[in-house]
């Protein structure tokens, strides 16, 4: 879908058609449950999150600019319930529960992703990615897995884009300690913390 016809979709959402909207939610529920999965580690909880961010999505349609992409938009508000439910509880259990996360097979090339070594290596990166604070760990996952710009992430974050250059630059020193005993070859060492990608 391009970006005309989705705003077209926004459009006739705007003016009260359910068809409309109900497809922007199923051209994003799997991304965006994906991000908040990640972001909680925990499947009901992600549910409840994901189908509150479309229903606040929803209620404040007509607040949307198409300055930002609708993802873009829907990743804020996302987020914004994610750190209100993370907050809440850490103040019943002492601390966050994150856990493991894997990347997508397909975000590698095929020759390596398939192979044992290059699966072990990911678990130990998005281990590490665990460890780090919601907002560099969301910077993370935005930067790398939804291929968002540092500005796009600082809109979702309510940051400016220099604080979300930092969160990338720390988040990677600290992924490169945290891997600093383990054997990562060349490919890897790109793929993950290498400068393609403009931070």
């Amino acid at each position: 879908m391009s970006r005309s016809e989705e705003q077209r979709l926004i459009g006739r959402a705007k003016r009260g058609n359910a068809d409309a909207f109900r497809a922007l939610v199923l051209r994003y529920k799997d991304r965006l449950f994906a991000f908040i999965w990640r972001m909680v580690r925990n499947h009901h909880e992600a549910e409840d999150i994901a189908q509150a961010t479309f229903v606040k999505a929803y209620e404040a349609l007509d607040t949307y600019s198409d300055q930002y992409a609708f993802s873009t938009w829907l990743f804020t508000i996302a987020y914004r319930l994610c750190l209100n439910h993370l907050r809440k509880r850490r103040a019943y259990t002492g601390d966050l529960d994150f856990s493991r996360i894997a990347r997508k097979e397909s975000d590698a090339p095929q020759t390596v992703a398939n192979t044992e070594e290059a699966r072990r290596l990911r678990n130990l990166i998005w281990t590490a990615v665990d460890k780090l604070k919601p907002p560099q760990k969301s910077s993370v996952l935005l930067f790398y897995r939804e291929g968002k710009s540092c500005e796009e992430i600082g809109h979702v974050l309510n940051i400016p884009t220099v604080t979300v250059k930092s969160h990338l630059h720390r988040a990677r020193a600290k992924l490169r300690t945290a891997l600093s005993g383990e054997l990562m070859d060349d490919w890897m060492a790109v793929r993950f913390f290498g400068d393609s990608q403009s931070a």
